[in-house]
């Protein structure tokens, strides 16, 4: 990543849309225990840190991001909790048995079908994975719903549901993250390049414009697409 998009980012209370009512329906979904060992992937900054906690309060998370900015960021806001722990790694090569691994749109990273086989060794038995992954919501997307993704291979429900099903896993519940969450996110992201406006450099401007632009395409093509939240589960053997 970028200096420039760090500096953007850095600081944030999260780095992607979401709310802690996304983790409290996952944890419910599964009934997740409260003693739950947890990974959250691509933790970002720690924006969904404390949900996760609130669901499962005897538990442990393992907080992984492969940037060194958000997990000293973890590691700052969480010092006193012994419940988290911050690691600095390649969230493609998680080692573990974790009930939950939590991962709020940093899956796409690695494709849905490989990162799922990739993660399935991680789980405990009976574990899961929560993660959300960029949606069309409408039968015939517009141009400008497609462009926001910037030519990732995004597709609907079911074409979720099939890679996820191509990793050996099952779809126990999905849902749509909510406006609010993509609200609350871009409404402290535009408050970001306010801030920085004055004093950027051509560098950070244009990283700063893409923001700004990013944040009008989401309100242009909001009905169209978006995030489609997952609950899944490795299948049976020879299921």
């Amino acid at each position: 990543m970028s200096s420039a998009f760090m500096t953007l980012y850095t600081g944030l209370a999260r780095e992607g849309p979401g709310e802690a009512a996304d983790v409290a329906w996952a944890a419910d979904l599964l009934d997740l225990p409260p003693d739950a060992a947890i990974c959250d992937a691509g933790c970002g900054s720690g924006g969904d840190i404390g949900a996760l906690l609130d669901a499962a309060p005897h538990g442990h998370v393992t907080a992984i991001d492969r940037a060194p900015e958000f997990i000293a960021a973890v590691a700052q806001d969480w010092a006193a909790d012994d419940r988290v722990t911050p690691q600095l790694g390649d969230m493609a090569a998680l080692r573990g048995a974790y009930d939950l691994i939590w991962s709020a749109g940093a899956l796409y990273f690695l494709g849905v079908t490989k990162g799922l086989t990739a993660w399935r060794a991680a789980l405990a038995p009976g574990g899961a994975v929560a993660f959300s992954e960029p949606c069309f919501f409408s039968a015939a997307p517009s141009d400008a719903a497609r462009a926001f993704w910037e030519g990732y291979a995004t597709t609907d429900a079911a074409g979720i549901g099939a890679q996820v099903h191509a990793a050996g896993f099952e779809t126990l519940g999905t849902r749509r993250v909510r406006d609010a969450g993509w609200q609350a996110y871009y409404q402290g992201l535009a408050a970001r390049i306010a801030q920085l406006r004055p004093a950027a450099d051509a560098e950070l401007q244009a990283v700063l414009d893409e923001g700004a632009a990013e944040i009008a395409a989401w309100r242009a093509c909001r009905g169209e697409t978006g995030y489609l939240l997952c609950v899944v589960r490795p299948l049976a053997e020879g299921a």
